[in-house]
């Protein structure tokens, strides 16, 4: 199993509920394929580099997972055919990135107890 991270936009028009459960739909369909979710981060409405579809902010939404790499297809597919996502980019994560990743994790976890 590999480990990646998939950022993905949803457009800025959704309410708060139905972006949660986007987000959950996504997440549901990963680990229905296998998938282990490691981290998930909501990173809330933000304002983009550019417009899109006529849409200048978006809700950012990361999750971090572990998978098999055919499991992307079908990810990738589901956010193709969801018209409340924007844009989404899924990387592989090489050990260093993982490292990383998993002190960043760590160190959100620490801020989250204080």
């Amino acid at each position: 199993m590999n480990q990646y991270e998939t950022v993905f936009i949803l457009t800025p028009v959704l309410s708060d509920e139905q972006m949660k459960e986007t987000v959950a739909k996504f997440k549901t369909l990963l680990t229905d394929n296998g998938a282990e979710i490691l981290n998930e981060e909501a990173w809330g409405l933000k304002k983009m580099a550019y417009a899109i579809q006529k849409k200048s902010t978006g809700f950012y939404n990361l999750l971090e997972f572990k998978a098999e790499p055919s499991v992307i297809n079908t990810l990738e597919t589901g956010f193709r055919r969801d018209e409340k996502v924007i844009r989404f980019i899924t990387v592989k994560l090489d050990k260093y990135a993982a490292q990383y990743a998993e002190k960043r994790r760590n160190k959100l976890s620490k801020k989250e107890e204080a």
